[in-house]
């Protein structure tokens, strides 16, 4: 069809909003109706069921799950998460809100994992008189398109791209996502999107809304976008870092104090030592796919081991540098990184997990982790023994093991949430079981 015929088209018919959830699979799902009725369903909802949690990324149903066939429930839209797009030529607005999942009084579900970042965040400004300030950064590749070879990092690798580096800045902008940088990245065809900081909820909204809208502006260039963990063997890995950060209940900063190690505040650094203490058992969570276990190995810049590091990226959590220039302020840049993610995590679950081990570790007053600027992987064992360095899980069934073994981490959920991540989790292990890494890359890469 010519663009003409394309645009026409597009102009003749019915816009639709859509209510979506990003599942414990990492999955956008959700249900869509004209965008003209949005007032009508911004009060009412739209029908969800219980057992959609259980959906593998392969959509197989996990059996048993807690619900089965039965029980109704309601995505219940956020008006401030409205993402609407419009800039793609001949292409119908994408338009969505982030929900929550409710009961059919509109009361929180117990298994839905924005309310739970939700009141992780609640808990932070009650318990701790925190604000937490977030930041997502995605990398991606690019399947499909015939570009010629360009260097790392080039402006040749950008510029080859053609109108789609601007074209997604100007969706993602659209959007709300406040985009900041794209950038070309280390792996074939493979970019990076960030976006600027902001409340936990809406940086975790902008999560989701990234890989949407990414995809998205791909597909209108007859490409695919997919965030996977690897979509080669050997080829560079694809994560998600998250960035996190605090203030006081009136706006100031209290990351920061340079008279500190790594210049960490002290709260900062019961925060850092609650996440390292247990980070095997949240990477369950975060690094959630079978795939994820090919891309957290040592010595690859993704995370390894359980250590807190300055500038280090062999650190599952990394101290991020600032900006020292005249006139600059350390203390507004100033945040951590946690670099054991990626998109196969629901970003939601992901940021509140790290979170909520954070506040175990504010809660219980723990001492800031040693500093290791340096590859946990060239360390001898007696070394990292010292310096309290554990290796991370190497597949998923392992950090599945390590969770059910962490009831400090299984204590923030309730029964039926368990019953249905294990049973979906171990549901996604069998389906690509017999799978050689090719073929495993493949399948991921297809979904994510």
């Amino acid at each position: 069809m010519h663009q003409e015929q394309r645009t026409a088209a597009a102009d003749d018919l019915m816009e639709l909003a859509t209510f979506v959830t990003t599942d414990i699979a990492g999955i956008t799902r959700g249900r869509s109706f004209a965008a003209r009725e949005i007032d009508d369903y911004l009060r009412k909802g739209v029908g969800w069921v219980p057992a959609n949690l259980a959906l593998t990324p392969f959509d197989l149903i996990a059996d048993p799950n807690p619900w089965g066939s039965a029980g109704d429930l309601r995505l219940m839209a956020d008006p401030e998460s409205k993402a609407r797009v419009t800039c793609l030529p001949g292409e119908t607005p994408l338009h969505f809100y982030h929900a929550d999942i409710t009961d059919l009084q509109g009361k929180a579900w117990e298994c839905c994992v924005r309310s739970f970042l939700k009141s992780t965040v609640a808990d932070f400004e009650k318990e701790a008189g925190l604000r937490v300030i977030s930041a997502v950064e995605q990398e991606f590749q690019i399947i499909g398109a015939d570009w010629p070879q360009a260097p790392s990092f080039g402006l040749r690798a950008q510029r080859r791209t053609g109108a789609f580096g601007p074209m997604l800045m100007t969706a993602l902008k659209e959007a709300g996502a406040e985009p900041e940088m794209f950038l070309p990245e280390y792996g074939k065809d493979q970019f990076e999107v960030t976006c600027r900081p902001a409340p936990a909820l809406a940086a975790a909204d902008r999560g989701a809304t990234i890989r949407a809208v990414t995809r998205e502006v791909a597909a209108h260039f007859g490409w695919h976008a997919s965030f996977a963990p690897k979509i080669a063997p050997n080829g560079v890995g694809n994560g998600v870092h998250l960035h996190v950060s605090f203030t006081d209940l009136d706006g100031n900063p209290v990351t920061f104090d340079p008279a500190r190690p790594g210049r960490l505040s002290k709260v900062a650094g019961s925060f850092a030592a609650g996440v390292i203490r247990h980070l095997p058992a949240l990477v369950a969570f975060t690094a959630p796919s079978v795939l994820s276990y090919m891309r957290l190995v040592p010595h690859h810049w993704s995370a390894a081991f359980t250590c807190l590091g300055e500038k280090n990226r062999e650190a599952t959590l990394r101290i991020c540098p600032t900006l020292d220039l005249p006139g600059s302020n350390p203390a507004k840049q100033f945040n951590m990184e946690f670099r054991a993610a990626d998109a196969c995590a629901s970003p939601h679950l992901a940021l509140a997990v790290v979170l909520r081990a954070g506040l175990e570790g504010i809660r219980e007053g723990l001492e800031q982790p040693r500093l290791v600027n340096a590859d946990p992987s060239d360390m001898s064992a007696d070394e990292q023994a010292k310096l309290g360095i554990r290796r991370l899980p190497a597949s998923l069934a392992e950090a599945l093991e390590t969770l059910k073994a962490d009831t400090t981490v299984t204590g923030w959920f309730p029964k039926d949430f368990l019953d249905c991540y294990f049973a979906m989790k171990n549901k996604e292990i069998e389906i690509v079981g017999d799978l050689l890494p090719d073929e495993l890359c493949t399948r991921y890469a297809a979904v994510y």
